[in-house]
């Protein structure tokens, strides 16, 4: 069976989805490798480090074309896949229930990594969505840290003393964890929100301070993700929230629903009454929408009261190094789970399997995604 690693298509994705470490893990499980010729530049991995692990190098349409299953990290282009083959990525399947839809109308099987039952333990290794918010929570520290004009840590020099900054961190999932403690590491005063109760104990585990709304009932949901509030409760829970957020010298926002709309946390409002010079990152800005209310996804915006607001939602992917070799070994345990005998063995009574499988045999099998395409959904 070979398994053919793309190079992504998305402007700005600079990670992949094998790094030549992971070439001999498929090996040992019954794999043949063939890697696109400069998908891993974007990440620092060149062609002579796949050939040497033991992949093959080649032109992309030569990996569609000969590969069983594509390997991806953001949605490849479905228009190269044919009947038979299986593509393996981040695919989102709630936000394109119609591509879906056509996959499975042509006989490809389509395995979406996004789908994951995040709460299984022994799905842990397989689970890019935290790998990934992982890398990006990091980073979100370090992007913040360098649009603000001041120290993070107090310091006190012979020029003088230097408070620290008062951070604030919206969303308490993988992404605002790692962002609390970057925070703290770099000395700033941290405080996290999060709607779901549980997240109390893990902000205050990592040296931080837990706000807790009283406008606003328990948001937790299900799989460990928090539901989506009413438009009732987001309006009393952006109203309580801009009073806290005008106290804060940097502001970071994580919050995500998967397949919808990130819910809106910072309203054009709240940047309106924080410090100039202060600094958001909105770690959900993308093409649906964002945290913030007057972010745009890749851009830095600075409000007319001296607000820097920097969309960032390929956090991931400007630290494409770590970022794909941490989606490699989810991507590795993932095939391995779903490899038997050399070939796809697809058991829908498997956890697992039936959260990651989203079409197959020509169906679209994923529940919430078939529910979409019954719907009409679009794109």
């Amino acid at each position: 069976m070979r398994a053919g690693v793309v190079a992504e298509i998305a402007p700005a994705e600079r990670r992949v989805a094998l790094t030549p470490e992971a070439v001999g893990r498929l090996a040992s499980f019954g794999f043949d490798v063939v890697v696109e010729s400069g998908a891993g530049a974007g990440a620092w991995f060149a062609d002579s480090e796949y050939a040497d692990a033991g992949a093959t190098v080649a032109d992309g349409a030569a990996v569609r074309a000969t590969s069983d299953v594509i390997l991806c990290v953001g949605p490849p282009d479905y228009t190269a896949l044919r009947s038979g083959q299986a593509v393996v990525g981040l695919l989102q399947p709630l936000l394109w229930p119609r591509v879906m839809a056509d996959l499975a109308e042509r006989g490809v099987t389509a395995v979406s990594l996004d789908g994951l039952p995040r709460t299984l333990t022994r799905a842990q290794g397989m689970d890019a969505l935290s790998s990934q918010a992982n890398v990006a929570g990091y980073k979100s520290v370090l992007v913040a840290a360098e649009h603000f004009d001041r120290f993070f840590p107090l310091l006190i020099t012979a020029a003088g003393t230097s408070k620290p900054a008062e951070v604030l961190v919206l969303g308490a999932g993988v992404a605002g964890l790692a962002a609390i403690g970057t925070a703290r590491r770099l000395g700033a005063i941290v405080r996290g929100y999060d709607v779901r109760p549980a997240s109390v104990d893990e902000i205050r585990s990592l040296g931080a301070q837990p706000i807790e709304l009283k406008s606003v009932a328990s948001g937790a949901g299900e799989g460990g993700y928090a539901r989506s509030l009413t438009d009732e409760e987001q309006l009393a829970q952006q109203h309580e929230l801009t009073a806290h957020i005008a106290k804060h010298d940097v502001v970071i926002t994580t919050a995500q629903i998967p397949g919808q709309r990130p819910p809106l946390m910072v309203t054009s409002a709240a940047i309106a009454a924080m410090r100039r010079g202060s600094v958001v990152v909105d770690m959900g800005a993308s093409d649906l929408g964002g945290n913030v209310e007057i972010s745009r996804p890749g851009e830095v915006v600075v409000s007319a009261n001296g607000v820097t607001v920097v969309g960032a939602g390929d956090l991931a992917s400007r630290m494409a190094t770590a970022a794909s070799a941490a989606y490699a070994r989810n991507m590795s345990a993932l095939l391995k789970h779903l490899v038997s005998d050399g070939a796809l063995s697809i058991d829908l009574e498997d956890e697992i399997t039936a959260g990651v499988l989203v079409t197959h045999d020509g169906k679209v099998v994923h529940p919430a995604t078939a529910a979409l395409v019954a719907k009409g959904g679009a794109p």
